[in-house]
């Protein structure tokens, strides 16, 4: 099956160059253009020459790189030089389990090897043969980066043969060394180098020289690979560093006891730091991206704090995360977005650790909270509206939930507090009436909210309506209404509608969060049919009809009711249609369960086709409601493979071919869809995937995966991928070329990585070096057998 693949390869990659020195035969027939000559002009007088100027450097254009020769040229190059890195490990790693040679000379081959790889590069600069193609050399040099990162780390974490100041020291030196060699190659090798370096502690054991000694390790290389990236101004090499320290960030969380988790607070928190001072420096220009490193170490905070019972070191860390995230965004406008992510997590955090109700710090640290946000954000409302709101989010929400998981506890003095600061807020922008300023508008809406919650603690239950109004008063008193009374009056019994379905709305909520959690039994959290038709269903028609009706309807709350109101009655339709298979017991969902999933998502499919042959807006919401319910249902949570559910027993007429055949069947005849090719083309592979899986087990798809079936996956996915990408050439289509290339590469690796597993020892290693060479094979061929003119250009770094 190697070799057939091999040679499928092979041809495809001919007949590709073949093609296209026929396209260009027949270029050069074409007559050339009549050349347009210009009239002569009468010579004017010289002009005077100005003063010299100082000319600035053009800035250099990145090259553009084809899909096609990115994946059937230098694709295979870079994967290729990964291989040979993962077959120097597995090397090492084997002479350690068959106890060949002392730790010494084990470490020692390591070095050579990666002595060798980089010698390799250097030569290959040099040699007539690979001088021209520049990648091999980039692609060595890389890889003997990549090794010499591994060789270090097993050493002074395996065998503490190096002493850590010595280990230390060489850390430096090979750091230096592939800065360099970046600088001298070009990213190809920062690639190599960065994909090495994190992933060396990985083969070689996460706490093979304890958290601590991995954690200086990840942070030394982050902040080289980010110098190297101000440096060259490469963004995607800062953008690359920073997620890949915080993959490893999360899977320390995951791995790691509770009692060493602190090491990892204190990375977090220098790591968003450190990443979002480098983002502008280098390069990075999309404000979100700036201000990711610290939404990414704040949402990595709260994962913490549950770990460490929300003690005061999880608050500490939290609350010194969200000053500098203040800090921060007072110096650079751009991460103003972290710190109002900081004040809207707090609540999240403020609630978790309330839920615990452990006697945790939670209740003692959220007046620091408030403290913090409030301060920060009042100081500097005037500055821009997004201030007010951090001070607005970072003191009503952790107040609110504190107060909600806790309603038997009457805290006025905190709610006196807020009505107090709101006040503060009003009257320092009471200059904004005209204005509508977020702060005046947030402040007088926290007056009116805590003064409802103090008469409500202080009133006794006979009078409690008097709290929104009490509430409504103090709003009406301070805001000015400028929109039609009629449209705004109408969202107040909508508002009504909305209350009087609250209970039924909450349950199909908690219902959806089951669902998308793969329970199995989101039927039995529904609400009763009656309820979800005479509260949701036929109120919301004919809601949605008066809103058809009459345009002037809800008036400027037009866009937000309207969106909402056909969630809520889609949500009725749903319960409607779950009555018919009522899958509360294992035995019917094993029965019925991707039947009847495979109906709604088609039926979703189905009325987004058809709204879109009308031009209608929702059909975009259907299509990709449709879509989603297949990623995320039938393909990962609930799919019929390793969670039991019959499909039919007929081999081309079961419901999971059926199924995936119809969606794409769907998708291919929407002229207009973005990318309906290629989406239509991911459908029928997974309708071919499980064609094969029905074959080989009947009606139920769980079960192992057998030899045949598996050589029965590789082949399948090879005629698929021969199949597209002649159609994709035949009918000029890019979207299915590029599909055809990528499920023939992917084809192609899980060959040699897949089909190969069950080698071991040697023959383990030689398959990666099989791999490798092979891969660095096709693109070399490709290179080859293109013409000059379309070769694809050299990964050369600018000067």
């Amino acid at each position: 099956m190697t070799i057939v693949l091999l040679l499928t390869v092979i041809a495809l990659t001919v007949a590709l160059a073949r093609m296209h020195r026929r396209v260009t035969a027949l270029e050069a027939r074409l007559p050339d253009p009549v050349a347009i000559v210009e009239p002569a002009r009468p010579i004017a007088p010289p002009p005077t020459t100005p003063a010299p100027r100082r000319r600035a450097l053009p800035r250099p254009a990145l090259p553009s790189i084809d899909f096609e020769t990115l994946v059937g040229s230098r694709l295979p190059v870079w994967i290729g030089g990964l291989a040979l890195v993962v077959g120097g490990i597995f090397l090492v790693r084997l002479s350690i389990e068959a106890g060949w040679l002392t730790p010494a000379i084990r470490t020692a081959l390591a070095a050579l090897f990666a002595l060798a790889l980089l010698i390799g590069s250097e030569a290959a600069r040099r040699v007539p043969a690979t001088r021209e193609d520049p990648r091999i050399a980039q692609v060595l040099a890389g890889a003997g980066i990549a090794s010499a990162y591994a060789t270090l780390y097993l050493a002074a974490a395996l065998y503490h043969l190096i002493a850590p100041l010595g280990g230390f020291a060489i850390m430096l030196a090979i750091t230096a060394l592939g800065l360099f060699l970046a600088l001298r190659h070009g990213p190809p090798t920062a690639i190599m180098a960065l994909i090495g370096g994190f992933a060396a502690p990985l083969v070689a054991g996460y706490d093979a020289a304890g958290i601590g000694a991995l954690l200086a390790y990840l942070g030394l290389f982050v902040a080289a690979l980010l110098a190297l990236a101000i440096v060259r101004g490469w963004a995607w090499l800062a953008v690359s560093t920073l997620v890949a320290a915080f993959g490893w960030a999360a899977l320390l969380i995951a791995l790691v006891p509770p009692d060493r988790l602190a090491g990892i607070g204190a990375f977090l928190v220098a790591l968003a730091i450190a990443g979002s001072l480098a983002a502008p420096r280098a390069a990075i220009e999309r404000r979100w991206l700036r201000a990711a490193p610290l939404l990414a170490a704040l949402v990595q905070m709260l994962a913490i704090a549950p770990m460490l019972d929300f003690s005061p070191l999880a608050w500490g860390f939290y609350l010194t995360l969200s000053a500098a995230a203040l800090f921060l965004a007072w110096r650079d406008a751009t991460l103003l977005p972290a710190a109002l992510a900081a004040a809207i997590l707090v609540t999240l955090l403020t609630a978790a650790g309330m839920v615990q109700d452990d006697g945790n710090a939670t209740e003692a640290m959220v007046p620091l909270a408030l403290l913090l946000f409030a301060a920060a954000g009042a100081a500097l409302s005037r500055r821009s509206p997004g201030w007010a709101w951090v001070a607005l989010t970072g003191t009503i929400g952790p107040l609110l939930a504190l107060q909600l998981c806790t309603p038997w506890i009457a805290r006025p003095a905190l709610w006196l507090l807020l009505a107090l600061a709101g006040a503060a807020l009003t009257w320092r922008h009471r200059d904004r009436i005209a204005q509508r300023d977020a702060g005046l508008v947030g402040g007088v809406a926290t007056v009116a909210l805590a003064a409802s919650i103090l008469l409500a603690m202080l009133l006794p239950a006979p009078w409690l309506a008097l709290a929104p109004l009490a509430a409504g008063g103090v709003l009406l008193a301070a805001l000015r209404l400028d929109a039609p009374v009629i449209g705004r009056l109408a969202a107040l019994p909508w508002l009504l509608l909305i209350l009087a379905a609250a209970e039924p709305i909450a349950q199909i909520g908690v219902a959806l969060s089951k669902s998308l959690g793969f329970d199995v039994f989101p039927y039995a959290y529904l609400p009763p049919a009656s309820d979800a038709a005479t509260l949701l269903l036929l109120p919301g028609i004919a809601v949605l009809v008066a809103a058809w009706r009459a345009p002037a309807l809800f008036g400027s709350n037009r866009r937000l009711i309207l969106p909402v109101q056909i969630a809520l009655t889609l949500l009725g339709g749903y319960v409607l249609l779950k009555q018919p298979f009522a899958i509360a017991t294992l035995p019917r969902f094993q029965a019925n369960g991707f039947i009847e999933r495979a109906l709604l998502t088609d039926l979703a499919l189905l009325t987004g086709a058809l709204l879109w042959h009308r031009q209608c807006r929702l059909a975009t919401a259907f299509l990709l409601l449709g879509l989603a319910r297949i990623v995320w249902y039938d393909l990962l949570g609930l799919n019929p493979v390793w969670i039991a559910q019959a499909v039919g027993p007929l081999p081309l007429l079961n419901a999971a071919t059926l199924h995936f055949s119809f969606a794409a069947a769907l998708v291919w005849r929407l002229r207009d869809v973005p990318r309906r090719s290629l989406i239509a083309a991911l459908l029928t592979l997974a309708a071919t995937l499980a064609t094969i899986r029905q074959l080989a087990h009947g009606t139920f798809l769980t079960g192992p995966v057998s030899t045949p079936e598996n050589w029965g996956y590789s082949a399948a996915m090879l005629g698929l991928a021969i199949v597209w990408l002649w159609r994709g050439l035949s009918v000029g289509s890019a979207d299915l070329r590029r599909f055809g290339l990528a499920l023939l590469t992917l084809t192609t690796l899980k060959v040699f990585l897949i089909d190969a597993a069950a080698l071991e020892g040697v023959l383990r290693i030689l398959s990666f070096m099989g791999l490798g060479a092979a891969l660095i094979a096709i693109g070399w061929a490709y290179r080859k057998f293109t013409p000059t003119d379309n070769a694809p250009p050299a990964d050369r770094a600018p000067a």
